[in-house]
């Protein structure tokens, strides 16, 4: 079996697993479903593309300055 990650097809548990391990002291499920509530991008078959989100959480901080 294959246990490489794939950044741009992430279930949503495991980006809070990733972004806790990155130095993160705010990520949780709570965060992620509250984020793509708001517009965050997600594919098709609900998984999270590491860049895309990325992306759309610096436009996020940039609109709010």
């Amino acid at each position: 079996m294959d246990n490489s990650l794939k950044i741009t097809a992430l279930q949503p548990e495991v980006l809070v697993r990733l972004l806790k391990q990155a130095g993160s002291r705010t990520a949780s499920p709570e965060m992620i479903a509250e984020d793509l509530a708001s517009g965050a991008p997600r594919n098709p078959d609900g998984t999270i593309n590491l860049i895309e989100y990325a992306a759309w959480l610096a436009k996020e901080e940039n609109d709010e300055l």
